[in-house]
């Protein structure tokens, strides 16, 4: 845990990278004319998916903690090269996760997709399942999602009573599926802790998961369609898509669209029903709660 010089020393740190650049360096508008040099605060908190307060006291040097994803978060969008990626996560106090977990943040570009396909529901994962970002349309898919204080879609799947209540019949087929391609990705992860701690849990707690996992069936991913009951919308038959980005290898783009007039119908009426909801959010419960609104709301 960091000391009270190490949070100060954290802070002069961010705020000399957040100072070195323009808005045009991350692909924001210029602006008009700014009393201070560099990117403004919330500008970065808009780019890493936080709380401007949350941003602002940790520049302060407050006695702050954050996870290893939201400085992962902060300084991809900081454009911060990799020693001082280390050197952030050092003054921070914890380890410096391997590149490929740093490749696991999302970009504001990739906000700005999550919120031009609403009503459409989409996310962004890990191999692991871990939900990196989602809109409006995912959050309310099934239950309250930012509200659950769980952002790993295999830790609903097996042991979330609303989302087997939402897939119906259908959730041992959705169980086998995703036990099926998390054995498939899990090959290139054998020793990552991360996957260990979840095939671990998953283990202990679902019997379900335990015997498909010692099946050993791999499945990769590929476009599928998916029925969900949902409670104001009835049922939805959605197509699942799935790609892995080029620029963010560990992070997979999941776009969902109707499979029929009247799931598209209903999908519109999302947003007459969440209209006063954020439309995007990154889940980081350490900061914000369960869930961190990023964006604006409807006018």
């Amino acid at each position: 845990m960091p000391t009270l010089t190490r949070h100060h020393e954290l802070g002069s740190f961010l705020r000399s990278r957040r100072e070195r650049l323009q808005p045009t360096d991350v692909k924001l508008p210029a602006g008009g004319r700014r009393r201070t040099p560099g990117l403004r605060r919330e500008e970065v908190a808009q780019l890493a998916g936080v709380g401007v307060t949350w941003y602002t006291w940790l520049e302060q040097g407050r006695d702050i903690n954050p996870s290893a994803q939201v400085l992962g978060a902060i300084a991809q969008s900081l454009l911060l090269n990799p020693d001082e990626t280390r050197h952030l996560f050092t003054l921070a106090g914890i380890p410096a996760p391997p590149a490929s977990q740093l490749s696991e943040t999302i970009t504001a570009e990739h906000l700005a997709l999550l919120d031009q396909l609403l009503p459409f529901p989409a996310c962004f994962q890990t191999a692991r399942f871990d939900v990196l970002a989602y809109n409006r349309s995912y959050r309310f898919l099934i239950g309250d999602f930012a509200a659950s204080g769980e952002s790993n879609c295999l830790v609903h799947c097996f042991l979330d009573p609303e989302w087997a209540a939402a897939y119906g019949a259908e959730i041992h087929q959705v169980r086998r599926r995703v036990a099926s391609r998390l054995r498939s990705s899990q090959a290139k992860h054998l020793e990552d802790p991360l996957w260990q701690e979840l095939i671990g849990r998953l283990g202990r707690e679902s019997a379900e998961f335990r015997e498909l996992w010692s099946l050993r069936d791999v499945m990769r991913n590929g476009p599928h369609t998916k029925t969900i009951d949902h409670p104001r919308a009835g049922v939805l038959r959605l197509k699942f898509g799935g790609m892995w980005l080029d620029g963010a290898p560990g992070v997979r783009f999941t776009p969902m669209t109707p499979a029929d007039g009247p799931s598209a119908t209903a999908l519109a009426r999302f947003d007459e029903w969440y209209a006063e909801e954020p439309r995007v959010y990154v889940p980081a419960a350490d900061f914000a709660g369960s869930g961190s609104p990023v964006g604006r709301r409807d006018q």
